[in-house]
């Protein structure tokens, strides 16, 4: 597992875990639910914030807050 703050923009990931309970609250309530695939979709210049798309909306995160965020890559494969 990595953290969506090392998620590179473009990359679809599946939420599993998010370790600071208080941000799990605040964070579920715009569906970041685990098991839910969110997609890195910018980074600013200087590294914070990350624009990211989850259940069909674009949400901003803290660089901090990303951090909290464990995410699993999908595994796509090709012929």
């Amino acid at each position: 597992m990595k953290r969506l703050s090392e998620i590179t923009p473009g990359i679809t990931v599946i939420i599993r875990e998010v370790e600071n309970d208080e941000l799990f609250l605040k964070l579920m309530e715009m569906g970041f639910i685990p098991g839910e695939m969110i997609t890195v979709d910018q980074i600013a210049p200087l590294g914070d914030p990350i624009s990211v798309s989850v259940a069909g909306y674009s949400l901003s995160l803290r660089l901090n807050e990303a951090k909290s965020v464990l995410v699993e890559e999908l595994m796509i494969k090709t012929a």
